[in-house]
């Protein structure tokens, strides 16, 4: 399957939503929440489209890289149900790394549920290192967070 990544737009919030619920459940951030990062000045946001479902989100991903901070952290990536296992995930983790080293960041940082091992191999594989661990971080499931860092 092939994709192309755009910038996110507010037209996308929906969509978004569609993923993130049905993706995170319990972890899902609100619609007003995910507006703000849509229409911050300190965040990019991509959106990902297959080439055989054009009119549908296959998924998209954020960062919050606030100018002159010298650091990146990765917010939040998801891809549909229907382009999971075709490599999107990796390559908007590597569009938003790339962005990353275009702003001038050292380091990438993300946290990842401990129950997560497709998405934790995937930072694995990246280069990403875990650095840290926050106890029960992710509720009301009260599952561990793994910090992990990339230095650019």
């Amino acid at each position: 399957m092939d994709f192309v990544l755009r910038p996110a737009s507010l037209a996308d919030l929906d969509p978004i939503m569609a993923i993130e619920t049905s993706t995170f459940g319990n972890d899902a951030w609100s619609t007003h929440l995910m507006r703000g990062e849509l229409v911050s000045k300190h965040t990019t946001y991509l959106a990902a489209t297959a080439s055989d479902h054009p009119d549908e989100l296959a998924g998209y991903a954020g960062m919050l890289a606030p100018a002159g901070s010298g650091n990146t952290d990765i917010q939040t990536i998801a891809v549909a149900p229907f382009a999971r296992r075709y490599g999107l995930g990796r390559m908007l983790m590597l569009a938003l790394v790339a962005e990353a080293r275009m702003r001038g960041a050292a380091f990438v940082f993300l946290e990842v549920r401990a129950d997560n091992p497709n998405a934790r191999a995937l930072y694995d594989e990246l280069g990403f290192d875990q650095i840290a661990v926050r106890s029960q971080y992710y509720q009301p499931d009260g599952v561990d967070a793994h910090v992990m860092r990339l230095a650019l």
